[in-house]
C-alpha cells in the first residue's frame, strides 16, 4: 500500500485553507495545517502554530511538521491577508505588512521546505495567488502588488527546482466566501479620506458584494487535489467564476487602454 502524501497547508484554520485541508484529509492525505489560531483546524488536520511574518516561527513550524512526518510531499502557500485604500494614503508600515504576510511569508515557509524536498528527490510547492495578482486593482494596489510579486517568484522557482523534481504550480482564485472581507484591513487615512473617499467607498463596496456572493470554496479543493495527482500540473490555474476568469483572460487581447476603461466602468470609477 503506497504512503499516505504529506501535505502543509498556511492559513488553513479558515477559508480557502480550512477548506483544501478538510478535503485533502476526506481523500486519505496526512495533513498539517498552520494558523495563529491552530484550535481552529478542521477535524482531522494536525495543527502547528505559526506565524509566516517570523523567521524562527517558519523553521520552528517546519520542524514539528518533521519531527510527526518522514516527508513533506506538497506545501501549500495559503496564508493571506488584504488591504484597502489609495496607494496615495497608504503608509509604508502597512504596505510592509501586507507583502510580509503574502510575499515574504510564503518565501520563508519555501526557503524552509526546499531543502526538505531535494533531499527527498521529490516535492510540490503549490502557491495560492489570485485572479488579483493579474490584474491591478483600482484601491487594492498592495494586495494586487503583493500577488504579482508571488507570480514573479513562483515563475522562477520552478525553473530553478525543475532539476530537482520539485514542481512550482500557482492557483489564482477569483472571489470566494470566506472571512477574507471580515479580515481587510482598511488603510487608516482611507477611512475618512477626503480625496478618494466616495471613490474608494464604491470600489470598496463592489468587492464586498462580489466577495459575498462568491463561488463555494470547495472548488479551490478540488483543483488542488487535481493537482496534487497531476504526473504534470502547469504552473497556473484558474478558478472561480466564470465571468471573472473570462475578464482576466481577454486582457492580452485587448489595448491597455480599453482594458483599463473596461476596468474602471467595473467598479463604478
Amino acid at each position: 500500500m503506497p504512503e499516505k502524501k504529506v501535505v502543509l497547508i498556511t492559513g488553513a484554520s479558515s477559508g480557502l485553507g480550512r477548506a483544501c485541508a478538510a478535503h485533502l484529509v476526506g481523500k486519505g492525505f496526512t495533513l498539517f495545517g498552520t494558523s495563529r489560531q491552530p484550535a481552529e483546524m478542521p477535524a482531522g488536520v494536525q495543527p502547528i502554530a505559526l506565524d509566516v511574518t517570523n523567521d524562527v516561527s517558519v523553521a520552528q513550524a517546519v520542524t514539528a511538521v518533521l519531527k510527526k512526518a518522514p516527508r513533506i510531499d506538497v506545501l501549500v502557500n495559503n496564508a493571506g491577508m488584504g488591504i484597502a485604500g489609495s496607494i496615495e494614503e497608504t503608509s509604508i508600515e502597512e504596505a510592509r505588512r501586507q507583502f510580509e504576510v503574502n510575499f515574504f511569508g510564503a518565501m520563508r515557509l519555501c526557503q524552509q521546505v526546499i531543502p526538505v524536498m531535494r533531499k527527498q528527490g521529490n516535492g510540490r510547492i503549490v502557491n495560492i495567488s489570485s485572479l488579483a495578482g493579474t490584474i491591478g486593482l483600482p484601491f487594492q494596489g498592495l494586495y494586487s502588488a503583493s500577488k504579482f510579486a508571488l507570480e514573479g517568484l513562483s515563475e522562477a522557482m520552478r525553473l530553478e527546482l525543475e532539476p530537482f523534481n520539485i514542481q512550482v504550480v500557482v492557483i489564482q482564485p477569483g472571489d470566494f466566501r470566506t472571512r477574507f472581507t471580515a479580515s481587510r484591513s482598511v488603510v487608516e487615512a482611507a477611512q475618512n479620506s477626503q480625496t478618494y473617499g466616495s471613490r474608494f467607498a464604491t470600489a470598496l463596496q463592489r468587492y464586498v458584494a462580489e466577495e459575498n456572493n462568491g463561488a463555494d470554496p470547495h472548488l479551490v479543493a478540488e483543483l488542488l487535489h487535481r493537482i496534487i495527482l497531476a504526473r504534470s500540473p502547469r504552473l497556473r490555474y484558474r478558478v472561480g467564476a466564470w465571468s471573472q476568469r473570462a475578464f482576466v483572460g481577454i486582457r492580452p487581447f485587448l489595448p491597455d487602454k480599453l482594458f483599463t476603461r473596461l476596468l474602471a466602468n467595473y467598479y463604478d470609477l
